[in-house]
């Protein structure tokens, strides 16, 4: 067995192929109540890609006409090599095609939390951890309906992953060891998601991209609760060696979605489209993100970077010994100051509150993720 770095019974594991471990008779009744309130809260939530009553993808957006983000949203339209070399007619439609490429990679981004939460399914010993794993795995699912119906509907075909993000989204889900999995996705992708919705619900002028944001949100919320709680039973009970590895695995997984983002070699097939050389692209970009316009940029609530330092600093992942890592990007002592409350989790409210008036026309009240 892998180095699980257990500590709490909540998080025991069996074997993947040890079936047998799952059907003994004390095993059931070895039910922890961390994962309860997250789980009972499934229905407050519930929503159907497929049922126009929650959300309809016939709509109509020319992406001939309109950017879906604004064009300061578009890295690539800053570079004077771009706007030099790219038809003004054209213009929309690349910007767009940037847009696919992103949401193809959150596509994958589902299929890949999907895949790694029924991996899960087989190796959490504890009823309760395994019935949340299933519960996610649902949700996971729809979510992958979701957003391959919205890119059929703008684009018809997605984009292929990134070998940078099919590579990490590989090594997670395949991973042994549970810490990589809770860290890096429930944790890392998650919050990536997470601040990537809160985004594009924001910035978006497509409405139907903002509406599926927000339903995915109320989501995402709660499948970030999960690992906050993993966090909170885990690392304070870590020792030195432990502590590092945990660093050291994080750290690892934001640098490579760090740089895998707007990597132009990751998105050759978008320049070569539009006839650009995507390692001019690259040249342009090392001109312009400097460390400091990345600070300018993170110093934004939303972005998503941010977000995913914040996590990882509030869960206490990042220590004196990994601080000036992150501290390249942001200003940590900031980040430790500000409060508790992530971005998106008032549009996820938001989104329950919308989804209550179509499942539940009567009473109840819920909040996302506490």
């Amino acid at each position: 067995m892998a180095n699980q770095i257990t500590k709490d019974a909540a998080y025991n594991t069996v074997a993947p192929n040890d079936f047998k471990a799952l059907i003994e008779v004390e095993r059931y009744g070895d039910r922890s109540s961390a994962f309860d309130k997250i789980i009972s809260a499934t229905h407050d939530h519930f929503w159907d890609p497929l049922d126009k009553k929650y959300i309809d993808f016939d709509d109509d957006f020319d992406l001939d006409k309109q950017m879906i983000l604004p064009e300061d949203m578009v890295p690539s339209l800053q570079l004077d090599y771009v706007q030099e070399n790219l038809k003004e007619e054209d213009k929309v439609r690349f910007a767009n095609e940037i847009v696919r490429w992103q949401v193809s990679s959150i596509l994958h981004g589902e299929q890949g939390a999907l895949s790694l939460s029924a991996s899960l399914c087989h190796i959490l010993r504890d009823p309760g951890a395994q019935e949340y794993a299933a519960n996610q795995a649902r949700e996971e699912a729809r979510h992958v309906t979701a957003f391959n119906k919205y890119v059929q509907a703008r684009w018809g075909t997605p984009t292929p992953v990134g070998q940078t993000l099919g590579d990490l989204l590989q090594e997670m889900v395949g991973a042994e060891e549970v810490y990589k999995k809770i860290v890096g996705m429930q944790m890392l992708v998650e919050g990536l998601a997470m601040g990537a919705f809160a985004t594009f619900y924001t910035k978006s002028k497509d409405p139907l991209l903002k509406k599926l944001c927000q339903l995915v949100m109320t989501d995402e919320a709660f499948h970030h609760k999960f690992g906050k709680i993993w966090a909170d039973r885990t690392i304070p009970k870590l020792d030195e060696s432990e502590q590092h590895l945990i660093e050291d695995w994080a750290a690892h997984c934001f640098q490579t979605l760090l740089f895998n983002l707007v990597n132009p070699e990751q998105m050759q097939l978008v320049y070569q489209k539009y006839g650009l050389d995507w390692q001019k692209v690259a040249e342009g970009f090392l001109e312009m993100f400097t460390d400091e316009t990345r600070r300018e940029r993170m110093k934004e609530s939303t972005d998503i970077f941010r977000v995913l330092i914040k996590t990882l600093l509030k869960a206490g992942i990042i220590t004196d010994r990994t601080k000036g890592f992150y501290a390249a990007y942001v200003d940590m002592d900031e980040l430790k100051n500000e409060g508790d409350e992530m971005v998106g989790d008032a549009i996820a409210e938001e989104g329950i509150e919308y989804l209550k008036t179509v499942n539940f026309r009567e009473g109840g009240s819920v909040l996302a993720a506490e």
